[in-house]
């Protein structure tokens, strides 16, 4: 059976920082205010002129160099962003450009927070078909971009950021005990559109627009489906949730987090957390995290990794991948 094994990963913040007593300044908010109901201490900015597909590449080619690979060398490359640099065409192909990638295909995918694990299930889908080999899998932000910086609600949660890991196609035995990406499970419902969105867009208003949310609603949904899209993939994957090595959840905030890991039953020192000072990233926050843990030696080869994220739409996802 093939498998998508992660043969590498990056990741690249922009420069500056922002700390929560510099929001202080802008904004009627507290650093103690935003720590006790979020966990957020910083977060990065993307500097001016310094666009989504600028840390998408620096985040791919540091998970290049990691898996001993050039750009030459994909089949694959999809970006997860939720703020492209233009509204056509994909950011993924501008990257696709600035690597060197002639071959193969690239496109953007878009699910919001959620959108590195669609993403990582496209690519694994791809790669057990057969119609890709190594795949590049890229989630990228410049959040900043389309925050209202009066909003205290929302402009304290977010960040920017990107992620990369590299897959590569490899035989294994078809059972739980294989390396890569053992089961995907992604999930929306529409009907929750209106909880957190952006309010503008090409066709409605030609303009941009802020991020709106109903943090209340959306905390409450994010506890249900996070659990169970988890349990759900861990299920598909053919192991127990006391097999898990580590849980490397989407970094929305400390209080979600911490209810999750509860639900599913599983001890905090088993959860990646960077909240602190990544703030919610969107899509590049798995990525983020998963390279910090992997960086610092928390994350080893062999054990067993579940990432989880919910978005707005409301999309949600979850996979298991043994490293």
């Amino acid at each position: 059976m093939r498998r998508s094994c992660v043969i590498g990963c990056g990741s690249y913040l922009p420069k500056q920082v922002l700390t929560n007593d510099d929001l202080a300044d802008r904004v009627q908010t507290s650093d103690a205010w935003i720590v006790e109901r979020t966990g957020i201490r910083e977060r990065h900015i993307a500097a001016e002129g310094e666009m989504t597909s600028d840390l998408a590449r620096e985040a791919a080619q540091v998970a290049l160099r990691a898996a001993g690979l050039d750009a030459a060398d994909l089949d694959l490359l999809v970006v997860a962003t939720s703020t492209p640099d233009n509204t056509f065409p994909a950011t993924a192909t501008r990257v696709q450009a600035q690597l060197g990638m002639t071959g193969g295909a690239a496109f953007d995918v878009q699910a919001v927070c959620a959108g590195f694990v669609f993403a990582l299930a496209t690519a694994d889908n791809f790669i057990k078909a057969g119609q890709a080999n190594t795949a590049l899998v890229i989630g990228a932000e410049c959040f900043s971009r389309i925050l209202d910086w009066e909003d205290r609600t929302t402009c304290v949660l977010f960040g920017d950021g990107a992620g990369a890991v590299v897959l590569r196609a490899e035989e294994g035995q078809g059972n739980s005990d294989d390396k890569g990406v053992l089961s995907t499970r992604l999930h929306s419902d529409g009907r929750h559109y209106d909880l957190l969105y952006v309010d503008g867009g090409v066709s409605s208003t030609q303009s941009t627009g802020h991020l709106r949310m109903t943090g209340r609603e959306v905390f409450r949904h994010a506890v249900v489906n996070l659990a169970a899209v988890t349990e759900e993939a861990i299920a598909a994957a053919g192991v127990s949730t006391d097999a898990v090595d580590w849980l490397v959840p989407h970094q929305a905030n400390k209080r979600i987090l911490d209810a999750t890991a509860r639900r599913l039953g599983l001890p905090a020192e088993k959860m990646i957390v960077t909240v602190e000072h990544h703030a919610n990233t969107s899509a590049a926050s798995i990525p983020l995290a998963f390279s910090e843990a992997v960086g610092d030696g928390r994350i080893c080869p062999g054990q067993l990794i579940v990432v989880e994220a919910m978005g707005g739409g409301f999309t949600w996802g979850a996979g298991v991948i043994r490293l």
